[in-house]
């Protein structure tokens, strides 16, 4: 690790802990697992980094850049339509450790939410694993497995939040979609 890993490290962490500053307060909060998954996925990025354009057509190469384009179109793709179709609950959800566009009126079960739950969660874990790939090593393995694991616990809290918030029609709707690839997991 050189001096600029050492910024980036400081500058990304200050960052997530101000995106997360108040889930940080709340153990209970899916935001608070959320922050250590993006903390190992910067570590991960940065170990990594000297890697990521090395043996460029190798198999593991392709797999990761399929993997980052997959997350990249994913995570904007859902964003936008959770913006679009869940509205704004405004004072109806005062729970201050959601980021605003966390904040729905609506239960958003179109395009990709058809199919799984946490589309936002399924592009961080599959960029954590696409990083991953661009340098396996003892310590990458324990980060991208830590990472998954702490993304498996978002993903867990951010459903007992949402069954609190919409009820019935959020269980019904956990009984028809999977939570991170559609039809399987």
């Amino acid at each position: 690790m050189n001096w600029n890993d050492g910024w980036v490290l400081a500058l990304g962490t200050a960052f997530f802990v101000w995106v997360s500053r108040h889930a940080l307060r709340n153990p209970r909060a899916h935001g608070f697992y959320r922050f250590f998954a993006w903390e190992c996925m910067l570590v991960l990025l940065v170990l990594n980094r000297p890697w990521w354009h090395v043996d460029m057509f190798g198999w593991r190469q392709q797999i990761s850049w399929g993997l980052l384009l997959i997350s990249f179109v994913l995570a904007i793709y859902s964003t936008r339509l959770l913006i679009r179709k869940g509205g704004h609950a405004g004072a109806g959800r005062s729970e201050s450790e959601l980021l605003h566009f966390e904040k729905t009126a609506r239960l958003v079960t179109d395009g990709v939410y058809r199919y799984i739950r946490h589309p936002m969660y399924a592009a961080l874990l599959y960029l954590a694993w696409a990083i991953y790939l661009k340098n396996i090593t003892l310590l990458t393995t324990a980060l991208v497995a830590l990472a998954s694991v702490l993304l498996w616990l978002t993903a867990l809290r951010d459903e007992a939040e949402c069954r609190a918030y919409f009820g019935s029609p959020y269980q019904d709707y956990q009984r028809h979609t999977k939570r991170f690839v559609p039809f399987l997991l």
